[in-house]
């Protein structure tokens, strides 16, 4: 049977082109400042999402195992991960894991139909956004822009765009520099989302953000009832700024609705 997922992106191109050798991560493409490593072990998978992203002006590599995937980020650090949760041999979530504890760069994870449990682990590691087998290629192309456009690795214009510093209960997000400083004084690492979740938050306090327009928000996409990846966030950003995150002081639970920031604001 035709693989659903090769035959949806193969429809986007009718002319081939020549590729690099996909063996030891060589470069699919230079040309572009912003960098892609696609992580799968299918290699026509690769090779498709290869030459779509660099159509889109992206420089593109690619690993096919866990051990290159490693050396590639070493040897050239991308901005964005693209990480297909079921490598064969490998646990996707556990490389997930490994890039978020040494890294800040933007994880897009590739998942099965049925793998609820796998995009809840995975946003709760600390990847910024899921897309689903089988997709369409523009909508991975509209994931990708707006991750990079969150993550405050990749968008060299985002200091620009919020040059406000945030105080609350002790707390100080610093927007242009993109830091969480804690009272007493300690810097505490944020995920892109977790750091856009927190702006959206303490920016429109004391209002009710209903989870749809926190998701539009934060990652740029539409929500769904079964969608957890809000409630998710929510709950790894209590776990770093409230002192009971089981009985939150700050991030206030609008039950059926969304969310609510209660916390005393002052923005310089």
């Amino acid at each position: 049977m035709k693989d659903p997922l090769i035959a949806n992106m193969t429809a986007f191109y009718h002319n081939s082109i020549a590729f690099d050798s996909l063996e030891g991560g060589r470069s699919l493409s230079t040309a572009s400042s912003t960098k892609i490593l696609i992580v799968d072990d299918d290699v026509r998978i690769c090779r498709l999402l290869a030459q779509f992203l660099e159509g889109a002006g992206y420089a593109v590599r690619a690993a096919s195992t866990g051990d290159e995937m490693r050396r590639l980020i070493v040897a050239i650090p991308p901005d964005l991960v693209i990480l297909d949760l079921m490598l064969k041999g490998e646990d996707g979530l556990e490389l997930a894991r490994e890039l978020r504890s040494q890294s800040d760069v933007a994880i897009i994870m590739l998942t099965g139909k049925t793998d609820v449990v796998d995009k809840v682990v995975g946003l709760e590691i600390g990847a910024d956004d899921y897309i689903t087998k089988p997709f369409d290629l523009r909508e991975l192309l509209a994931r990708v822009h707006s991750v990079l456009r969150r993550n405050p690795r990749s968008n060299s214009t985002s200091h620009e765009k919020q040059p406000s510093v945030v105080r609350f209960a002790g707390w100080t997000l610093d927007m242009p520099a993109y830091e969480l400083t804690s009272p007493a004084g300690d810097k505490i690492a944020l995920t892109s989302s977790e750091f856009h979740l927190l702006s959206a938050l303490v920016t429109r306090h004391n209002r009710v953000l209903p989870r749809e327009e926190i998701l539009d928000l934060v990652a740029g996409r539409e929500w769904s009832p079964v969608d957890r990846s809000v409630d998710v966030l929510v709950g790894k950003l209590r776990k770093k700024i409230e002192k009971d995150p089981a009985n939150p002081a700050l991030i206030k639970t609008i039950r059926g609705v969304g969310y609510k920031f209660t916390g005393k604001v002052h923005i310089a």
